[in-house]
């Protein structure tokens, strides 16, 4: 049976947990958070029947904390292959996972999707229990390091080679009459592959490490169309490791019980704060100075309403802190007739929110805000005196606003990735 201890144990960030009967183990998960995760499945062991086999013969936890979702969602794969857990099997209600098979064997290895293991001679990678998970990271790695998927071979280059995701092309390799160039063709191949399989193994830093190494190679030499394309690279790998690869409701497993949790942890403070319907999260991203970019977020009516999403790039030039940028935002965020939100929620603490309820008077915006300061996670009321709130980490309207926060936070770091891109070398 699960202890209160083993649970509050748990970290509460990305990784991977396991549900353990003494050594064996029954299923496997990831999360953004383990331990909300962890209690959600708890929560719903109570209605769910399959949710409650698992809790019902868990005697331990095991959990791996990891650097992002795309370590989790590779690690996950793998320690599902290797344990084959039971309930990760039956949550497939019997069809088959789908894998990502490298056919090593042949002298020009392709990257192909197949939904079981079946040939013994090929390299496989997964389960993956989302085809549209799968499908989005050999999209997204294939615009990093080409590769062939084509089964048959032909005498003329690939389409896929003319817009750069088929680079050196097999049937170009071929074709090629000099047997010296074909030869270093033909290993530049074989090397992406290499570099594919270590990406799929979780190996991201080795990578990185590669063609940063490039990059400073063709930059000396001034080669810079071509330090360009390596750059974009970079930005595409970086995007990857960040790339949202799974939904996770840290533990919100019921969106009007999180909001009513939320109304009676804050309401005290806010008489006026008749309804919560719509939250608007904020925050800034920014990696030196270039590209700053701010983020508003929505949730609305117990969803993340991502039609009323807006970024925002940052125009003052002069702005040369984070308070300023955000006053910046909000300015904005309030000339637009844009409806408005119930509760504004911003990522900081008292000297983020002193500012910005200084800046929204200014601006003539009466509406409730809270602040979330890290480490630990906690909620500064914005009102006279400015007092924290540390609720129980299982409370389900403090994971909604942990959750608004995180999510501001990955969508205002995506705008600032697209906006690197556009940038020259520096």
């Amino acid at each position: 049976m699960l202890e209160k201890e083993q649970i509050d144990r748990l970290p509460s960030t990305y990784g991977v947990y396991l549900f353990k009967k003494r050594n064996q183990v029954l299923y496997v998960g990831k999360s953004v958070n383990i331990k909300a995760r962890v209690r959600s499945h708890l929560e719903n062991a109570k209605l769910d029947t399959k949710e409650g086999l698992i809790v019902g013969q868990t005697t331990e936890i095991e959990s791996i904390v990891c650097q992002s979702e795309f370590e989790a969602l590779i690690l996950e794969s793998q320690l599902i292959k290797r344990y084959l857990p039971k309930y990760n099997i039956i949550w497939k209600d019997n069809k088959n996972f789908l894998y990502i098979k490298v056919t090593i064997r042949e002298e020009f290895p392709k990257v192909l999707l197949c939904r079981k293991e079946d040939d013994g001679t090929s390299l496989y990678f997964g389960p993956f229990s989302s085809t549209k998970i799968v499908e989005t990271l050999v999209r997204d790695i294939r615009q990093i390091i080409p590769f062939c998927t084509q089964k048959k071979l032909t005498k003329n280059p690939c389409f896929y080679s003319k817009i750069g995701l088929c680079q050196p092309c097999p049937n170009f390799i071929n074709s090629c009459r000099d047997k010296t160039s074909r030869l270093v063709l033909k290993r530049n191949y074989r090397n992406n592959i290499r570099k594919i399989i270590k990406t799929l193994k979780g190996d991201i830093n080795s990578l990185t490490k590669s063609l940063t190494n490039q990059l400073k190679v063709l930059i000396k030499k001034e080669l810079f169309e071509e330090a360009i394309k390596v750059r974009n690279k970079i930005f595409r790998l970086e995007k990857l490791t960040h790339l949202r690869f799974f939904n996770d409701d840290l533990g919100l497993t019921n969106q009007n019980k999180a909001i009513k949790s939320l109304s009676e942890l804050i309401g005290g403070y806010f008489p006026q704060l008749l309804k919560i319907s719509r939250i608007e999260g904020y925050d800034i991203s920014n990696l030196g100075e270039k590209g700053v970019t701010g983020s508003m977020v929505v949730f609305q009516n117990g969803i993340f309403n991502k039609a009323e999403y807006r970024k925002f790039k940052i125009r003052n030039i002069k702005a040369d802190s984070d308070f300023t940028r955000m006053e910046e935002v909000l300015k904005r965020r309030f000339k637009q007739n844009w409806s408005r939100p119930d509760l504004i929620v911003i990522d900081g603490g008292r000297p983020q929110l002193r500012k910005i309820e200084k800046n929204m008077r200014k601006i003539n915006i009466k509406i409730p805000l809270i602040g979330i300061a890290k480490n630990p996670d906690r909620l500064v009321i914005g009102i006279d005196g400015w007092p924290t709130v540390r609720p129980p980490k299982n409370n389900f309207g403090f994971n909604l606003i942990r959750l608004i926060r995180d999510e501001s936070h990955r969508f205002a770091r995506k705008y600032h990735l697209f906006l690197r891109e556009k940038d020259f070398l520096v």
